[in-house]
């Protein structure tokens, strides 16, 4: 069967892109094994290396450091889409002392990037008086003001992408423009930039990186700090590798309860739609 967009590969193209496939996979394997080798040449892997993470307090630090990370997430996460939300609204109000206000907010700090915004807080706000700037706090406030930007930008194209007819069902049962956005369009537009708004939560994980800038005690700031242990041989390389195994497995974890979220949604909209058959039904 041919798609809308390609023609089936028939028998010479599927078996050139198994070939392909083979030739990548041990190119890839190949990288892999050249860089465990030097790392292993390096004596990356040698017990004096790894002995520093056996210790009890330093796991206990290390899970800290993974606390500090997840709440630094979701704090921000939330506030950044309720500001998402709130910017979306603003940016398709028909007044246009709400939305312009909201597209030049909008546009400023999805341009400004999230490593300046975060020293602005934390080193540029005390000098001009500004006090009890934490690392939290720059660290949270930098993350909300770039990522709800990018959401604003998510929810709108989402809403503006339904179709007009939605809309306007809900106007012809008299419904104000408030209620139409919340009840009809936001929740549908939600079910459709699932995947989007899913991968900027995955973004605003792995930014909490950029914390150890400003001192935030994350992952990184740890990882940073253990890798510059001189008595244990400065193990730089094991500190980044369980930094990488500790942000991708939380970012798996993430991206498993999206999957989990969506499939439920499908399912919920699957049900709706079967109701609906089966009252038209019943009444004909």
């Amino acid at each position: 069967m041919s798609s809308v967009l390609f023609d089936a590969p028939g028998p010479k193209a599927r078996a050139r892109y198994r070939i392909l496939g083979v030739v990548t996979a041990l190119v890839i394997l190949a990288i892999v094994g050249f860089i465990v080798l030097r790392f292993a040449q390096s004596g990356q892997f040698d017990e004096k290396k790894w002995h520093l993470f056996t210790f009890p307090l330093v796991q206990q630090t290390i899970i800290q450091s993974v606390g500090a990370t997840l709440s630094a997430f979701a704090t921000a996460a939330v506030l950044s889409l309720v500001l998402g939300v709130f910017l979306a609204f603003g940016r398709l109000s028909d007044r246009k002392w709400i939305s312009l206000p909201c597209y030049g907010f909008t546009e400023l700090f999805r341009a400004i990037p999230l490593l300046i915004l975060m020293m602005i807080f934390y080193y540029g706000l005390p000098p001009l008086g500004v006090q009890g700037i934490t690392p939290f706090t720059a660290v949270v406030a930098g993350l909300v003001l770039y990522n709800g930007s990018v959401l604003a930008e998510v929810f709108r194209a989402g809403i503006e992408s339904l179709p007009r007819g939605q809309s306007e069902a809900g106007y012809a049962i008299g419904l104000p423009k408030s209620a139409v956005m919340t009840n009809i369009l936001l929740p549908q537009a939600v079910r459709s930039m699932l995947p989007v708004i899913i991968s900027q939560l995955v973004v605003i994980l792995k930014d909490t990186a950029l914390g150890f800038i400003v001192t935030y005690n994350e992952i990184l700031f740890q990882a940073k700090y253990f890798g510059s242990q001189a008595q244990y041989g400065s193990p730089i390389i094991p500190s980044a590798i369980i930094a990488g195994v500790l942000y991708v497995g939380m970012c798996l974890i993430l991206a498993g309860i999206a999957k989990w979220l969506e499939g439920r949604m499908r399912r919920n909209v699957k049900v709706v739609k079967v109701a609906k058959s089966e009252i038209v039904a019943i009444e004909g």
